[in-house]
């Protein structure tokens, strides 16, 4: 026996199988004679251990992860799990966790496919499904195994590849009010995500330096974002105006509080439909700052690091708009040969 936590635990290998359990109490003497019970009814072959979830459902599963991971992940992540568990509780519902398996999960695939649900968007269902599985696996005990795990992924084929135009730029820019054309600007010269920008406090900027600092990513990770000239002078102009903000945050409603998400974007589509641009989401800005770069021969690992992409694949979809770059990089083998040395023009042609 061993104790975890003041609560004392058993572990025994029987016929090769390892039995580690919580016996529930901080009385060694109470654990003893539970540990003893249940070896008595492994020799006798009467023990069987039901897991946790042979009296969980899968609503309670959803609202356990709702109320103890989601606090966790960024505002972002949040709104897409409410989404996600939507759909997900409306097929399982009040289904007992042991009857969720594979065959179930792939047949819930079936309906959103047939829904019309995008295979991305699946992904992040069961991407959501199996992070609530594991977590019952591995640190509620409600489970020994997680059914997502053996479910194939879906092929996403629905990668966006848009970016703004200067002309559609300026036309946006146009019917923006104020508070909307800085943040259009300072994402378009940053790169940073919808929630890292609204998240974005004075305490974390450092106009002397011209950096600012994104504390939560992603990626859970900080990064340091350099400014340019146009972010820093739109920094300098806040500054200035010494706006009323509450909890120091750069980017603030009216009212001085943080802008919220949904509002921000009936705003940002509002203005789209007035500018006539179609086919764009507020994500596309980011798109668009990172297509920029490669456009001008930025080489992809260094858009990697400023998008903050901790995989160098999440960042090849910019590679086809680095030809300049491409070819700086041939061209720098020019310097290793003497033209005196080298052969004659037409031995090259021939060649």
């Amino acid at each position: 026996m061993f104790k975890r936590s003041g609560i004392w635990w058993m572990c025994i290998v029987r016929n090769g199988r390892k039995i580690q359990k919580s016996l529930e109490t901080s009385n060694k003497k109470i654990a003893k004679t539970i540990e003893e019970k249940i070896k008595t009814e492994l020799v006798q072959g009467s023990y069987f251990e039901k897991p946790i979830g042979s009296k969980k459902t899968f609503k309670q599963l959803m609202s356990k992860f709702m109320v103890e991971h989601a606090p966790k992940v960024s505002s972002s992540t949040q709104r897409g799990y409410c989404s996600y568990s939507k759909h997900l509780i409306k097929f399982f519902g009040e289904t007992n966790l042991l009857s969720i398996s594979t065959k179930k999960i792939s047949r819930y695939k079936v309906i959103r496919n047939e829904a019309g649900a995008k295979p991305a968007t699946i992904n992040r269902e069961l991407a959501m499904l199996s992070k609530a599985f594991n977590l019952a696996v591995r640190e509620w005990e409600w489970l020994s195994e997680n059914p997502v795990s053996k479910v194939p992924k879906e092929k996403e084929n629905n990668k966006r590849d848009r970016w703004l135009t200067l002309e559609e730029e300026n036309r946006i820019l146009s019917f923006s009010p104020e508070w909307l054309s800085e943040i259009i600007i300072f994402a378009l010269n940053t790169g940073l995500r919808q929630d890292e920008l609204l998240s974005l406090e004075w305490s974390r900027v450092s106009l002397i330096r011209k950096t600012i600092l994104i504390q939560k990513s992603k990626s859970g990770r900080p990064r340091t974002v350099p400014l340019n000239r146009f972010g820093l002078e739109l920094l300098n102009m806040k500054y200035s105006k010494k706006v009323l903000s509450i909890n120091g945050l750069v980017f603030v409603s009216s009212v001085g509080t943080k802008i919220d998400a949904d509002n921000l974007r009936r705003a940002f589509y509002g203005v789209l439909e007035k500018a006539e641009i179609e086919n764009f989401k507020f994500h596309d800005l980011r798109h668009t700052f990172a297509t920029r770069l490669a456009q001008s021969g930025i080489d992809i690992y260094k858009i990697a690091k400023l998008l903050g992409h901790e995989d160098i694949r999440m960042t090849q979809r910019y590679a086809h708009h680095c030809p300049q770059s491409l070819r700086s990089g041939v061209e720098i083998l020019e310097s290793y040969y003497n033209p005196t040395t080298m052969p004659k023009k037409e031995s090259l042609i021939n060649v």
